[in-house]
């Protein structure tokens, strides 16, 4: 990650951040970003201007229903990806075709905010990304609707926290950008001024 204040707490992988530490991204949201979101949209008033709210990584494991050290594997992958320790989803209802109950064990996620949430957007815009083969940017059009951002990502081991030798197996995983952005078109500016690499 990205500073000698980081210390690591007792769970494995997870990290803590000194609570006076200020993130880079942070750092040029508030000396840079706000005043430039605020000059381009015309706001009113500095409670328009967007902001990061949070992050959420997360990856499917419909395997683990057979193969129960894959889930396992996806939990650990996502806690050395972020930094913060991931949590198991559950099937929020059944589906006969692909013989899943409600409430068993599919996935794992992480939700981010705060430090970790800029320290994790960095390293994915400015690590991670440019390490995809072939990379040409991303698609412009995942906007939802309401300002929030979704990235499907191939491989877990462009983010250099993987080891690719102790993976279980070569999987994708998701990222929700959720802003508080309340167009795409902010969104996308806004995001864009953070160096996020869409596709032209």
């Amino acid at each position: 990650m990205a500073s000698g204040s980081e210390k690591k707490t007792t769970n494995k992988n997870e990290i803590k951040i000194d609570k006076d530490y200020v993130p880079r991204l942070k750092k040029i949201y508030k000396e840079q970003i706000a005043g430039e979101m605020f000059k381009e949209f015309n706001y009113k008033s500095n409670m328009q201007i967007p902001k990061l709210d949070k992050i959420i990584v997360s990856m499917g494991v419909g395997e683990a229903l057979q193969y129960k050290k894959l889930l396992d594997a996806a939990i650990d992958t996502l806690t050395q990806i972020t930094g913060q320790k991931a949590v198991k989803t559950k099937a929020r209802k059944s589906i006969a075709n692909f013989k899943i109950r409600a409430g068993q064990e599919i996935g794992a996620k992480v939700t981010l905010r705060g430090a970790m949430m800029y320290e994790f957007f960095d390293r994915l815009v400015n690590v991670a990304l440019p390490r995809v083969k072939d990379f040409h940017g991303i698609n412009q059009n995942a906007f939802d609707g309401h300002g929030n951002y979704s990235l499907g990502i191939q491989e877990q081991i462009i983010f250099p926290e993987i080891d690719f030798d102790k993976i279980e197996k070569v999987a994708g995983l998701n990222v929700v950008i959720v802003t508080t952005a309340q167009t795409d078109a902010e969104a996308k500016a806004f995001l864009s001024k953070f160096g996020m690499p869409f596709r032209k």
